[in-house]
């Protein structure tokens, strides 16, 4: 048995220095749990992005529509944004009670 002992040390050794090394991996400040945390951050920013694209480029489209004067569009933006009426236009504003 007492041949047995040293191997038995050796291989506690090389088994605590293996979980050391993968808990250090996975623990560090760039260990893999913060990789995923940013990997995670990075889908969620490109979908910001994405989203923040398609609304730039629905605006680029609405001021080149108000740049060539589409009276249709500028209308819109009269109504929409300045409250503009037309002529024989009236305005009815509907108020419901809370009970």
């Amino acid at each position: 048995m007492k041949g047995n002992a040293p191997k038995k040390i050796l291989y506690l050794a090389g088994l605590v220095m293996i979980i050391a090394g993968i808990l250090y991996i996975c623990f560090n400040e760039n260990g893999l749990l913060k990789l995923l945390k940013l990997k995670s951050e990075v889908t969620e920013l490109k979908e910001q992005i994405k989203a923040k694209e398609e609304i730039n480029k629905k605006l680029v489209g609405e001021i080149d529509s108000l740049k060539r004067n589409v009276p249709s569009k500028v209308e819109q933006v009269a109504r929409e944004k300045y409250k503009m009426l037309k002529s024989n236009e009236k305005v009815f504003e509907i108020q419901v009670k809370d009970k």
